[in-house]
This record gives structure tokens, sequence and C-alpha cells, in this order.
């Protein structure tokens, strides 16, 4: 769908050739019949111009891209009704595009929501002095977690107070659902214990948009489609102790430095098996680490954590994610993939499958994909 788009806009675009090479005799253009003035015909190569812009920023993932969109389209339609008898058809395809940029728009809105919480974590956390991971910080800690932290590399490395994570892969609702394709980047803020968390996903080939919020036990999900209309909102006691298990997680999973909190608690330790309590604000939720004999996190379980079923009815299951690829990443040996799988009663549901693709330690500024 991108693709097409992307075309449609290029081409039509430079269509648009036509009427400057009219303006200026440049050739013979027997398509347009009516006179084209000079100044007429800047602003056919003024509108080109402005079609590319929009065709390379959206090729680019820039959320900004519906910008030099709209202006195209409305110069591309005022000088459609200066030459109606011979353009009237681009009419068309700039129906098309303004549709697409009103996806667009409603993607950077949303998405604004996401960028200006991430900016204001980072505001607060980048002030915070770096100090050295040792072996001394890490002493009181489990032998299985000890041996997880060197083999990640993170020892001798900054401690971390903020992570950026970046996710590729495929998540479902269920057994019957169709898998859908999705990009995700987000943020964590460990003193303020903030997740944000954004996805962009292909639904049945539409473009859907989901933003997951959670500071302090507080959270949201608000998933839209076109990022305009939404299609899924949950927030609740439920909500803030299931992200509490994720924001775990992704201490466990993402930021082995961060396993040092003062919030942790390790209560038992049976061969590579560590069980652990988190708790935050008012909030405590158990895990279950598994490690292999290599000091790899292989498995995180933990029963806390809530699923979404039908009309947003929640129940609570066991929730695992299993971790495997471990691979060098920005100077630490980090998963490379790891599913997230429910515990029904009637079998396992594996509804996500991730694959790390970036992850960045203590932030300063906010850098979007």
């Amino acid at each position: 769908m991108k693709t097409i788009l992307i075309i449609l806009i290029v081409l039509h675009g430079l269509i648009h050739l036509l009427g400057f090479t009219k303006a200026f005799n440049l050739a013979a253009v027997e398509q347009l019949t009516l006179p084209i003035s000079k100044t007429g015909g800047v602003l056919w190569l003024f509108a080109t111009l402005l079609f590319l812009a929009a065709a390379l920023t959206f090729f680019l993932d820039k959320n900004i891209w519906w910008v030099p969109a709209v202006l195209a389209v409305v110069l591309s339609q005022y000088l459609i009704f200066s030459s109606w008898q011979d353009a009237k058809f681009g009419t068309i395809a700039n129906v098309i595009i303004l549709l697409a940029t009103i996806v667009g728009y409603g993607t950077w809105h949303f998405s604004g929501k996401y960028e200006k919480d991430a900016r204001a974590g980072i505001t607060q956390t980048a002030v915070i002095p770096e100090a050295l991971l040792t072996e001394t910080d890490i002493q009181a800690l489990p032998e299985p977690v000890k041996k997880y932290m060197r083999y990640t590399g993170a020892l001798n490395q900054p401690k971390v107070n903020n992570f950026k994570i970046v996710f590729e892969g495929r998540i479902r609702k269920n057994e019957q659902s169709e898998w859908m394709p999705f990009t995700s980047e987000q943020y964590n803020f460990l003193d303020a214990s903030t997740r944000l968390f954004f996805m962009k996903a292909t639904m049945k080939g539409l473009p859907v948009a989901g933003f997951h919020r959670f500071q302090n036990g507080e959270a949201f999900m608000d998933i839209r489609l076109f990022s305009l209309f939404q299609v899924q909102y949950q927030t609740g006691k439920e909500m803030g102790i299931a992200e509490t298990v994720t924001f775990f997680n992704d201490m466990c999973c993402m930021a082995p430095a961060t396993l040092i909190d003062k919030r942790i608690q390790w209560l038992e330790v049976d061969g590579n098996k560590v069980k652990a309590a988190f708790t935050n604000n008012n909030i405590t939720i158990t895990a279950d680490l598994y490690f292999n004999d290599t000091g790899e996190l292989v498995n995180f379980i933990s029963n806390d954590r809530y699923a979404t079923g039908d009309n947003n009815t929640v129940q609570q299951l066991p929730w695992a994610t299993p971790l495997k690829d471990y691979k060098e990443l920005n100077g630490r040996r980090l998963t490379g993939y790891a599913e997230t799988i429910y515990t029904y009663p009637e079998g396992d549901l594996c509804y996500g499958q991730f694959r790390l693709t970036d992850v960045e330690y203590n932030c300063k500024q906010f850098k979007p994909n």
C-alpha cells in the first residue's frame, strides 16, 4: 500500500512538469490546449517539487510528509481548476493523496503525544550523573543474575537511567486472528518508573497505531485505526499491574544493568532459576527468571499479568517471554528474538513475536525512527 501511494505521488507530481514545459515552450505538449503563462509554469514546477518532497519524506518514514503533500494537493487543484478542460482527471489523484494526508496528519498528531512524553522524560534524566557499574555494585545479587550481567557486558559501563528499544515483528489477538506486522519504539525511564511504547502496525492492509503509556503504576493502552479512529482503549487497576510486569520484564531482558535496582527483592534461587519481586507505587509483582549455563536469560514467567479478552474483559494468566538469538548490539550482548505467550487453561497462545533492531542507553535527546 505504501509503495503504491509513493508511486502515485511521484507520477502525479511528474505530470505537472507538462504545465512547466508548455509555459516555457520547452517541447510540444498536445495534452494541454489552453495557454499557460510563465508564472503559471513556475507554479506547475513548484507543484512537482512539493509532490516529490512528499514522496521522499514518506519513503523515509518522516511523520511530517503530510505537510508538503497537503500543500502540493492544494496548489495542484488550483492549477487543475485553471486548466479544467485539460487537467480535470488529475482531481482523482489529488483526492486519493488528500485522503492519505489525513491519515498522515493523524499519525503525526497521535505520535506527538508519545514524543512529548518521551522528550520530557529525556530532559529529566539527561542531567543524572553517570557512574560505572562495577563488581562491587552486584555483589549482593544471586549468582545467575551476576553471571548474566557479566555475559551481557553491563559491567564497567555507565549505570542505566533510561533506555530506548526498537523492535519489528508481528502480533495477533488470538489464534483465529491474522498476524499483524509491526514496528515499534519505546523509551523507559527508571527513576520515574515510566514506559512509553509506540507501535505502527498493519491490519488487513490498513494502518493501525498504538500508544501504551505507563507511569508509576498507572497505565493506558490506546489503539487507533488510521491513527484517528479509536478501536480499543483500556486503563484501570489491572492495566497498571500488567504494565508493572512489563516494565520489570524490560529491565530484565533489555537493560540488565538495571537489576541492581533497590525495588527488586531476590526471593529464591534454585540452580539457574531465580524468583524476584518488584515493587513500585504500592504494586508488587513477582516473576521467575530462567538462565542457561552460558549466562543467558532464556525465559521470564510471571503470574501477575492480565490478558484482554472480548469486550475488554481481563483475565489474570501466566505470561512468559522466552528469549533466544543473543547478539552484539551497541556494545551489549542482548537477546535478538523474544515471544510473548499467555497460558490459558486450554493451552498456550503466542500473540507476539519481537526482533530487536536497536537499543540505546542513557539517551540525551529524542531520536524518532
